[in-house]
């Protein structure tokens, strides 16, 4: 559409076609101005700048896009399946379910195609059936609803925290303690709001964590942690061992890896174990991810049975 300025009201570009197109909010406005959506005059412009008499303004409202997830032919290790629930050995390097920047080649794609979509619609259609997330470069167990029952009961048992979630970690360096539990605040970062942090009592949310040493690595000055998690923040497991002064091999965000001398190529954390109560039977269930090959330098020399509970 096309909208000529008659008026040499001076007002932010912005404010001024809030006015004229009141369908649109002034974010979106915003974001079509960035976009090169809205031209002034034939020229991109900026929020900020001022209207004249006589400038004249094409808007272009692109059509939206469908944000529901296709299902995409992706290999999946699957570790137990039946009609409410499905769980998974994720691989590192796999995005949970689509976000900006990752449409698709998504765990969920994956799933609606191995599952002929019969996944639990309740958490949108970006998201179905997922109850909980690893990121995207932890590898191991997570677990997903195929119904709206299911997904409703799995998601409280992880409020509730009756749900038992183990990890290893291969760390750089070597806890003062070899057997402690972490309990601190973590929110954002007050600088870097890409990563999360420690922060002061009073801000931020609850996270536990109990740890075991399970053996150390003198050569490459790395060390194999068992981890039980009582709750599940972001990035809470890598937040805690950098807390310890222990950050975990090959992260990227909250370790140098260049730096390390182990190096094995991706970041060290798996989530071994997980266990829920099947929504339907009531029954107890625990899922067992494989140990990916990077692991086996250290678990063939420390993993003694450890959190097979």
């Amino acid at each position: 559409m096309k909208i000529q300025v008659d008026d040499n009201t001076g007002k932010r570009l912005d404010v001024f076609l809030s006015t004229q197109l009141p369908e649109l909010s002034r974010a979106r406005i915003q974001s079509l101005l960035k976009s090169g959506d809205i031209l002034v005059n034939g020229q991109k412009a900026k929020a900020k700048n001022s209207t004249q008499v006589g400038d004249s303004i094409l808007v272009n409202i692109p059509e939206p896009k469908s944000d529901t997830a296709e299902p995409e032919d992706i290999p999946i290790e699957v570790i137990y399946e039946d009609e409410d629930l499905i769980a998974i050995n994720k691989t590192s390097g796999l995005v949970v379910h689509p976000a900006a920047g990752n449409a698709t080649g998504t765990l969920v794609n994956a799933l609606l195609h191995h599952c002929e979509g019969k996944l639990a619609g309740i958490a949108g259609v970006e998201r179905p059936g997922i109850v909980h997330r690893l990121d995207k470069d932890t590898s191991g167990c997570i677990v997903v609803a195929k119904t709206d029952n299911a997904h409703v009961d799995i998601v409280q048992q992880f409020k509730d925290r009756t749900t038992k979630k183990q990890y290893l970690a291969v760390v750089n360096g070597v806890p003062n303690k070899d057997k402690d539990s972490i309990f601190t605040q973590i929110g954002r970062h007050p600088v870097n709001r890409l990563k999360m942090a420690v922060v002061n009592p009073g801000s931020g949310k609850p996270a536990i964590t109990d740890y075991t040493n399970l053996g150390t690595d003198d050569a490459s000055n790395s060390s194999l942690i068992h981890c039980d998690l009582h709750t599940g923040r972001t990035h809470q497991i890598r937040v805690h061992m950098l807390y310890l002064g222990c950050p975990i091999l090959g992260d990227p965000i909250y370790a140098k890896p260049n730096r390390q001398k182990a190096q094995p190529g991706r970041l060290m954390l798996h989530a071994r174990c997980l266990s829920i109560t099947h929504p339907r039977s009531g029954k107890r269930l625990t899922f067992h991810a494989p140990l990916p090959a990077a692991f086996l330098p250290w678990t063939d020399r420390f993993l003694h049975g450890v959190g097979e509970d």
